[in-house]
């Protein structure tokens, strides 16, 4: 028997023996993951770029989020918080890729177990009752297969004890991809481009929106204003993702 299976479980022995057959390496330095790791190996995990947002009611992102959806009647505080900061220069990016353009659902759930997790030891989070994904328009989701958002978001759910409604919110035309995009060109892109299905509208005090990536926070705060036309200011509506883009 290989060495490096000694003292371990059936479940990890049968993983490292999977490991010889088909390897798997780390998401962001590509080296082969030992039995015990997931998706990242020690050494990247332990340099995981967080930011720790989740505690702080104002932080960089929740203030940058806020600037978009205030308005002048009455709008309570958005909270938001990310995983990790995102860079297009730095190998974490490819944990939010891994999901989006591979299919990797495995780092996918990881990585939002790991985002919920954080999101579980914040007061902030506690009276948490409704998680909403970011919707795919229909076309690109009958093309991709699935919404990367809402395998991020039912993680979230799950961890925190909230509702996942995957459904509540509905793309109403197919946006061009905002990779390309200034933030200006973002904004016009999705504008009013969300709505709440029809009959559908669950009671709830405190929303967190889920998308994959935050970058100008465009596409997250029309969704807010989706939802804010149907829910009234009592009704706190706050946005998490794996990742944030600084400015």
């Amino acid at each position: 028997m290989d060495p490096r299976l000694n003292g371990l479980s059936w479940k990890t022995s049968l993983s490292a023996l999977l490991d010889l057959v088909l390897p798997r390496v780390c998401l962001v330095c590509g080296r082969p993951l030992l039995p015990r790791e997931e998706h990242l190996c020690l050494g990247c995990l332990s340099d995981l770029p967080e930011t720790r947002y989740a505690p702080l009611e104002r932080n960089p992102m929740a203030d940058r989020f806020n600037a978009k959806v205030q308005v002048d009647e009455y709008e309570p505080y958005a909270y938001a918080a990310a995983l990790y900061h995102y860079r297009a220069d730095a190998g974490y990016k490819r944990i939010s890729q891994a999901l989006k353009y591979h299919r990797d659902f495995g780092a996918g759930r990881w990585a939002g177990r790991l985002l919920g997790e954080r999101l579980a030891d914040s007061p902030l989070y506690a009276d948490v009752d409704l998680v909403v994904p970011v919707p795919l328009h229909w076309t690109r989701h009958w093309q991709r297969g699935y919404n990367q958002a809402a395998v991020i978001a039912r993680e979230v759910a799950r961890t925190l004890g909230a509702a996942f409604c995957p459904r509540l919110l509905r793309r109403l035309r197919r946006t061009r991809s905002q990779t390309r995009l200034s933030g200006e060109q973002k904004s016009r892109n999705v504008a009013r481009a969300f709505a709440l299905r029809p009959h559908r509208r669950p009671e709830a005090r405190h929303i967190l929106l889920i998308d994959d990536v935050f970058t100008t926070g465009a596409t997250l705060s029309e969704c807010h204003r989706a939802l804010r036309r149907a829910y009234g200011p009592a009704t706190r509506i706050s946005i998490a993702t794996l990742g944030a883009v600084g400015e």
